[in-house]
C-alpha cells in the first residue's frame, strides 16, 4: 500500500510539472517580431507569441495564426498551423514565413532576442520590446 501511495504521489507531482515550453522562459505577454529570415532582413510584419503553456499565436504578413509547441526547450516544433484565410498582396511572403516557421527545430532566447533555427541551417531572428 505504501508503494502505491508513493507512486500516486509521484504521479501527481509530475502532473504539476514546470512549463518547459517557450512561455515558461519568457514573458507570456511578449510579442516577438520577425526581423531576419535566413540572414536577410524581413520587411513584412510577422509576429509570434507564447501566451500560455504550449500555445503559439501570431500575426503572419496577411493572417493571424495559432499552433502548439510540441517539444520542450531548447527544441522547437510546432503542431499544425491554423490560420485565417484572408487574401492579400503579400501572400507569397506569408507562405515563405509559414514554410520557414514549420521547419524550425531549435529555439534560443536571450533578453529581447529569440533565434529559431532548423537542422539545415535556416534561421529566423525575432526581437521583442523590453
Amino acid at each position: 500500500m505504501r508503494i502505491l501511495f508513493a507512486f500516486l504521489t509521484l504521479l501527481a507531482l509530475t502532473a504539476c510539472k514546470y512549463d518547459e515550453s517557450i512561455s515558461g522562459y519568457t514573458d507570456a505577454d511578449a510579442i516577438w517580431t520577425l526581423v531576419e529570415l535566413d540572414d536577410k532582413p524581413f520587411t513584412a510584419r510577422a509576429t509570434i507569441t507564447f501566451p500560455s503553456k504550449g500555445k503559439v499565436t501570431g500575426q503572419a504578413p496577411c493572417n493571424t495564426y495559432a499552433s502548439t509547441q510540441t517539444v520542450p526547450l531548447p527544441w522547437f516544433k510546432l503542431g499544425p498551423i491554423m490560420s485565417t484565410k484572408m487574401a492579400c498582396a503579400d501572400l507569397a511572403t506569408e507562405q515563405q514565413f509559414f514554410a520557414a516557421l514549420s521547419e524550425m527545430t531549435l529555439a534560443e532566447t536571450l533578453a529581447d532576442t529569440m533565434i529559431l533555427t532548423s537542422e539545415d541551417g535556416r534561421e529566423m531572428v525575432f526581437i521583442t520590446a523590453p
